[in-house]
This record gives C-alpha cells, sequence and structure tokens, in this order.
C-alpha cells in the first residue's frame, strides 16, 4: 500500500502539480504530445503504456497479493538490503526531478513543444547532465524493481529505456535545430546522461 501511495505521490509531483504550475505562470499546457501520427507522438503513446502498466503492476502487489504470483516474481532478489535500496532510489528520484523540473522553470514541457518559444536550460543540474530528469525517471524504474523484483518491473525497465532514449534523441534533433550553435557547444560539453 506504501509502494501506491508513493506512487501517486510522485505522478501527483512530477506530472500534475508541476503541469499545473506552469500552466498557471504561462498559460502553457505542458504536455506536447497529440495524435499526429510520427515518432513523437507515438513514443508519447508507448510512455502513457508504460505508466499504465506501471500503475497495474503497483496496484497488483498493493491489493491483489494472491494475483502477485502471475507478475514472475524473482524471489531471489527479495531481500531486505536490496528492497531498502530500491526505496532510497525511488525516494532520490522524486528530490531528483523536482529539483531539475525547478531549474526548468517556464521551459520545461512533457515532449517536443514545437509552438511554444522556450530558453535552453544549461545551469544548475543541466551543467552535470543533459537530462537530468530522464535520469531521475530511470533511476525510479530501477528502484521499483529493487522493491518488487519481477518479470514486469523488468520489462518496465527495459521498455522505459527504449521510450527515453527514443524521446532523447528526438529532442536533441528539435533543440539542434531550434537553438543552433548554442545547443552544439552545449551538447559536446555536457554529456547525455553524467
Amino acid at each position: 500500500m506504501i509502494l501506491f501511495i508513493y506512487f501517486i505521490i510522485y505522478f501527483l509531483c512530477v506530472f500534475l502539480i508541476r503541469s499545473f504550475l506552469l500552466w498557471k505562470n504561462t498559460g502553457v499546457n505542458p504536455l506536447t504530445f497529440n495524435k499526429a501520427d510520427d515518432a513523437h507522438n507515438y513514443n508519447g503513446k508507448v510512455f502513457t503504456v508504460i505508466s499504465f502498466l506501471e500503475f497495474i503492476v503497483i496496484g497488483i502487489y498493493a491489493f491483489k497479493n494472491n494475483w502477485y504470483d502471475y507478475l514472475l516474481p524473482f524471489w531471489y532478489l527479495e531481500h531486505p538490503i536490496l528492497n531498502k535500496i530500491g526505496w532510497g532510489l525511488l525516494i532520490f528520484s522524486l528530490i531528483l526531478v523536482w529539483i531539475a523540473q525547478s531549474q526548468m522553470s517556464n521551459s520545461w514541457r512533457i515532449g517536443i513543444d514545437k509552438n511554444n518559444k522556450t530558453n535552453l536550460v544549461t545551469s544548475g543540474m543541466f551543467s552535470i547532465s543533459r537530462n537530468p530528469i530522464f535520469s531521475g525517471i530511470m533511476v525510479a524504474n530501477f528502484g521499483l524493481f529493487l522493491v518488487i523484483p519481477n518479470a514486469f518491473t523488468l520489462l518496465i525497465i527495459s521498455l522505459s529505456t527504449i521510450s527515453i532514449n527514443t524521446q532523447i534523441r528526438l529532442e536533441e534533433e528539435f533543440l539542434k535545430n531550434e537553438f543552433g550553435s548554442e545547443y552544439k557547444v552545449y551538447f559536446k560539453k555536457i554529456r547525455r546522461w553524467v
């Protein structure tokens, strides 16, 4: 039950509250995915499916414990130390993502915003990693796997890794076109992850 509550809080903090704050400050909807048939919007659909799968897995763990065996648990990884490490990663992820989103301020978006001009953020966490928010999401996925190690949380890691890496490359192309030489200098100077 605690894990389910944590993920509700995580979703509220990094998506709903952050989206509301941006909309309130700028009038811009940060969710940029739509029904267009291109790679960006397809990846948005994949991310939605991954999020839905995550909530189903966590819901089964929290409310239908007798169904948990259907998730093919890796019982040999169910250890109190790994569980604590997983929780540490989940908490660290929430802090990391919240701070990185705060540092992006009004430039933060969910996806690629071709309609509203933003600033290129290169300071704070973005002076260490070009993608601290995505890094934080990957940390959360790995933390979830350590808390409830099973075939489906491993699948979530795998699908998220592909989806996030696809999104990063799409965003890099967009940022190169949007910010030109300013982004190219930043791209060469700062690593994709850390």
